[in-house]
């Protein structure tokens, strides 16, 4: 009798004890106990898919998962998004909002005949900065999300260990550009600094480029914690590395084609003879290593137009802001102050030309809004998919199975079941598929 009455009731203020006479009731009372232990209640039922029933929950038998996620499925159908979504206590969601024509990929705009109500807010299921702001919700496939946010999620580990391989081939190429660089300097007797409407009216401090590195720490240290407790850690870390490694491959451009004279005659640069290549490795280990920071030994010249620093002060900024909820407001504006200090310290130190520091932020924080922008709004680059993969041929690559914006949530992962999870997924997974090929190809012969 008390199942048949929950299952009439509203199944979003069931209470996890709820959710585990409701399991025994549908036969599934072997899985109360992973149930409980993950604290799904109403409201998370209801958002469960079929991969957190196999992947989270660990449920590993087909005909189990499959029953289950139909049983999943009839609740869902039962207590449709489109239908107001709490009790007399809550405002319900105005259905016939103009959002609510939107398709999943945001792309048709609103119907003009649409009656311009007032549309209150309702629950979302993600605590993420993007998703959490959108007022109406859509339907996928049964589930209730904020519309935009991603559907699938898978971490891809592979896809992130070829985005760092190729980030750390950038730093490489970039450290032999330096030493290049370096080389061949302008003489600062035949060519002296270039007049810089900044430079020119703020005296040089000294220890500024040692503070604005520090900067760099303290924004480095902060999203590698984020890293660190963020759910999708793998896509995110995958995002760096792919959008770092281009921007700097793109500065190790500019400053091979056009070599700048030194901004201040503070700097000791001058252009060094002609040495042999195991030498040049040499130097490029020694900044490499070093990271390019002064306060580890690093010293170079001539890598100008544009400002590295400025490139990774912009880039950790925006993805700390990105990949954390709104409502930390105050790591946010701390994020975008230590951005724009970091800066100012670099032109207080006279390290680089005023055009370097502004080219720097600009191509940095153009090139993340770019690949977010088409990274959250699918239906932008499937369109013309061709020209996307013509001019965009990591993003096609990186991004082919995220449909939508990835939500902020958070875990440990140091839990058993993300262990797990990563050892079946990461580690476990590549050796199946090549032993089973193997195996496979014996059989055969």
């Amino acid at each position: 009798m008390m199942v048949t009455k929950m299952i009439s009731s509203n199944p979003e203020f069931w209470t996890i004890v709820d959710v585990g006479s409701w399991l025994e009731g549908q036969g599934f009372a072997q899985y109360k106990a992973a149930f409980t232990h993950h604290k799904i209640n109403g409201e998370v039922l209801l958002m469960l898919t079929e991969k957190d029933l196999k992947e989270d929950l660990m449920i590993k038998i087909l005909g189990d998962l499959k029953r289950l996620h139909a049983a999943i499925r009839r609740l869902q159908h039962a207590h449709s998004p489109l239908e107001p979504l709490n009790s007399s206590k809550t405002a319900p969601m105005t259905a016939s909002s103009p959002l609510s024509n939107l398709n999943n990929h945001n792309l048709h705009p609103p119907s003009p005949h649409a009656p311009n109500t007032t549309h209150t807010r309702s629950r979302t299921y993600s605590s993420d900065s993007q998703a959490s702001d959108l007022p109406d919700q859509q339907k996928y496939g049964g589930l209730r999300r904020p519309s935009g946010v991603a559907t699938q999620l898978r971490p891809e580990y592979m896809k992130t260990i070829i985005s760092c391989l190729y980030m750390f081939l950038v730093t490489w190429i970039t450290a032999i550009i330096m030493v290049f660089v370096h080389d061949r300097v302008p003489d600062r007797e035949r060519h002296p600094p270039l007049p810089d409407i900044f430079l020119d009216n703020v005296p040089h401090i000294p220890w500024a480029f040692q503070l604005c590195e520090i900067t760099i720490l303290l924004l480095t240290s902060t999203w590698l914690v984020i890293l660190f407790f963020h759910k999708h850690r793998s896509i995110a870390i995958r995002r760096f590395c792919a959008l770092s490694g281009s921007v700097f491959l793109l500065r190790c451009a500019t400053m091979f084609i056009t070599s700048l004279s030194v901004p201040g005659s503070h700097l000791q640069c001058e252009p060094r003879d002609p040495s042999d290549l195991l030498t040049q490795l040499e130097q490029a280990w020694i900044i490499w290593q070093g990271g390019g920071l002064s306060i580890k030994g690093v010293r170079t010249c001539g890598d100008y137009m544009f400002s590295g620093h400025t490139t990774a002060l912009t880039l950790l900024n925006f993805f700390i802001t990105e990949y954390t909820p709104r409502r930390m407001y105050y790591l946010h504006i701390a994020s975008w102050v230590l951005n724009t200090f970091g800066i100012f310290f670099i032109l207080a130190a006279h390290e680089h030309y005023s055009i370097d520091v502004f080219i720097a932020f600009y191509i940095t924080s153009r090139m993340f809004l770019y690949y977010h922008s088409l990274a959250n709004n699918r239906a932008l680059h499937q369109r013309d998919s061709f020209r996307t993969k013509i001019w965009f041929p990591m993003f096609s690559y990186f991004e082919a199975h995220i449909d939508g914006i990835v939500p902020n949530e958070y875990s440990n992962p140091l839990c058993k079941t993300n262990l797990m999870f990563f050892w079946n997924n990461a580690i476990a997974s590549p050796y199946r598929s090549i032993f089973g090929g193997v195996k496979r190809k014996e059989k055969r012969k």
